[in-house]
């Protein structure tokens, strides 16, 4: 009977232990070159986002700027919190001035004549809006929104109801919750702006929070007690800035420093905003 010999193939117990100390001593070196660059896209990620979120943060509070109304910008004296008027539209009204044979006007010397006319092209209005005319801003009293008409200010009334005027083709009538514009100041061009809320933005305890539709006060709100509010960032440093360079426009510098967690450090973003305020 034939035997046919067999050699057996493997490794034996020290080449595998020698083969398992190689490769750990390998992956050892290469953990120590690739941790760095790991660590950096992390980092760059992270960095990344902050940005994002910043510039998003910015956005968001330039496009409450640009519609703020003329001279409503007011910051408080800690630079904490920044406050508007905000604005849906605005437009024409039928005025004295006009001569017209119908229609009604914006009367600035009865206040009992609650409705008006908008002879421009119809804005955007609803019932509980704001009429603001020649609105000069805070401190210039009685031609200041913030400013209620019990305390002597006269150029914000509330809207009561909107409809299409009988008496002039596509015009708009407004009629007034009640008419506090007795001796006010007339818009020169015969415009007004349409107000929906007042907004404030407050940047306290690395929060920065976006308030609105909170109750119109003269005094500044630090923060508002009522409305509704938002967190928009965390872990935020802001500083805000209004600087007027003349009576028909302004300029809003916004400032962001975001800190990121870990190793991301921190991201440092500063806008600056035109400010129309053409009354």
């Amino acid at each position: 009977m034939l035997h046919v010999s067999r050699n057996l193939r493997g490794f034996t117990l020290v080449e595998a232990v020698i083969v398992i100390a190689i490769t750990g001593v390998i992956a050892a070196i290469v953990a120590v070159f690739i941790r760095a660059p790991v660590q950096s896209y992390f980092d760059s990620a992270a960095r990344a986002a902050l940005s994002d979120e910043a510039d998003t943060t910015l956005r968001r509070m330039a496009r409450d700027i640009r519609l703020a109304l003329p001279n409503s910008i007011r910051i408080d004296t800690s630079g904490v919190y920044f406050e508007l008027l905000l604005t849906a539209s605005g437009g024409r009204y039928l005025a004295e001035e006009d001569d017209p044979t119908a229609g009604q006007i914006l009367d600035f010397n009865n206040t009992g004549a609650l409705s008006f006319d908008v002879v421009s092209t119809a804005p955007t209005i609803t019932a509980g809006n704001s009429i603001v005319v020649y609105n000069l801003g805070p401190g210039l009293d009685p031609a200041n929104a913030y400013c209620a008409s019990a305390t002597g200010c006269n150029n914000r009334a509330v809207v009561a109801s909107i409809a299409a005027s009988p008496d002039v083709p596509n015009a708009t009538r407004v009629r007034l919750s009640a008419n506090p514009f007795l001796n006010g100041l007339r818009s020169p061009s015969f415009r007004f702006q349409v107000v929906t809320m007042p907004v404030t933005y407050g940047c306290a305890g690395g929060t920065l929070t976006r308030y609105w539709n909170y109750t119109i006060s003269a005094s500044q709100p630090t923060p508002p007690s009522d409305g509704q509010h938002a967190v928009l960032a965390t872990n935020v440093n802001c500083t805000f800035s209004y600087a007027r360079a003349n009576e028909r426009s302004g300029l809003v510098g916004l400032g962001l420093t975001m800190t990121g967690k870990g190793d991301a450090g921190a991201v440092s973003l500063f806008q600056q905003v035109h400010v129309d305020n053409t009354p």
